[in-house]
């Protein structure tokens, strides 16, 4: 990466539709701050995609549109590293030497596998088996100390380092072992219809997720809609997990405690409670859409920055790669 001692930080996110409000909270938003404190790298993982059947006009044009999601979040093109993974050949390449050195069991006992076997039946391919060993080649590239995660992720971080420790341990210190980096607060947000699954962008349920893009009086509706239960008691504990989820995305935006949020709401009822968590978040994403809409207008700068931004990466990849294949015998 550059030549500042910040320690270097990676995390991609799929292409696979507009950006949910737990997408948000757990990662995206966080990394605008990262950026000031860590050398980073993010890019759109398009190349994962392809393990589920895609409209290719359609993939194009998520993929621009994720690439635009992440500056208009805040990710600057000038202080972090912004690129397409399939611009970077480098990722496929190591891809398919690391799953040389990743184990058949290793890649079964993948739940994310086991799932997405269970959605997708009629296509239970090799990609989406293998597709560990190619989030290993992303990370590996460039050489990051910390990789940002959900906890659904953890376990693929996990694999991560165990075959840069593998590699290692035969060639050398070639990787530098990543840690997890999971936040602490609004990591996972929950179904708005279903508070006990993760808000997910492929839900059935529409009333079920907030997207980013979402208009004020759509995300509105959501909140309103959302289920929480009979008590009336804006309370976070045990066994309310829809007040729980509300109060976790409230505290996100507001920055106050689940106590300072108790005694805000002590003695009102939930409807004041649900509009004013979807105020909040109203207030905290209009700026978003905004500066997203304003970007896809800009054809010309977009293009600019992911093809500087592949430019960049191939640099950084190339190094590693190279380093890989002149230890494990190929003609570089």
């Amino acid at each position: 990466m550059s030549d500042s001692k910040k320690k270097v930080l990676l995390s991609g996110i799929q292409p696979t539709g507009v950006f949910t409000l737990g997408n948000y909270i757990g990662a995206i938003r966080n990394w605008k701050q990262m950026q000031e404190d860590y050398d980073c790298a993010y890019f759109i993982a398009d190349l994962h995609s392809l393990t589920v059947r895609q409209d290719p006009v359609e993939l194009r044009k998520r993929s621009k549109d994720a690439y635009a999601l992440l500056l208009a979040c805040g990710i600057d093109p000038e202080k972090s590293l912004a690129f397409i993974q399939s611009h970077v050949p480098a990722h496929a390449e190591l891809g398919w030497i690391l799953s040389c050195y990743t184990q058949f069991g290793e890649l079964s006992r993948m739940t994310q596998f086991k799932d997405k076997s269970q959605q997708h039946k009629d296509n239970i391919n090799a990609g989406l088996f293998d597709y560990p060993a190619l989030m290993a080649a992303d990370i590996l590239l460039y050489q990051p100390d910390l990789v940002p995660t959900g906890a659904d992720q953890k376990q693929h971080v996990e694999l991560t380092r165990t075959i840069a420790n593998r590699f290692n341990g035969i060639y050398g210190d070639v990787f530098k072992v990543p840690e997890p980096y999971i936040a602490k607060a609004g990591a996972k947000i929950m179904s708005l219809q279903n508070p006990t699954k993760k808000m997910s962008k492929s839900d059935e349920n529409p009333k079920a997720t907030v997207s980013i893009l979402d208009q004020p009086d759509v995300i509105m509706a959501r909140f309103k809609a959302a289920v929480t239960d009979s008590e009336a008691e804006v309370v976070y504990r045990e066994g309310k997990d829809g007040i729980n989820n509300l109060m976790t995305i409230y505290s996100v935006f507001t920055g106050k405690t689940f106590e300072e949020i108790e005694k805000e709401f002590e003695g009102k009822g939930y409807g004041d409670f649900k509009k004013a968590v979807g105020t909040v978040v109203v207030d905290g994403l209009t700026p978003v859409r905004e500066e997203f809409e304003r970007l896809t207008k800009d054809k010309a700068y977009l293009e600019s920055c992911y093809k500087k931004g592949a430019e960049t990466a191939s640099c950084v990849a190339n190094k590693t790669l190279n380093k890989v294949k002149k230890k494990v015998g190929l003609i570089v």
